[in-house]
């Protein structure tokens, strides 16, 4: 009974280790796709920091009232 416990124990942790070694060497498919990707983020990361810049602006022109 120890015995099977052990080998099921092993086979466990065989498999996660495999898992996490497949999954650290697997890489992302190269392609226009990502770049395309990249540049919408950039966009939208530049639009969200002048709308918080615009509510921060906001936000001290209500504490002055």
């Amino acid at each position: 009974m120890s015995k099977l416990l052990s080998l099921l124990i092993a086979a466990v942790f065989a498999t996660a280790s495999v898992g996490s070694f497949a999954a650290s060497h697997g890489g992302a498919p190269m392609g226009e796709k990502k770049t395309e990707e990249k540049k919408e983020d950039k966009k939208d990361s530049k639009e969200m920091k002048s709308e918080k810049k615009e509510d921060k602006k906001e936000m001290k022109d209500e504490k002055k009232y």
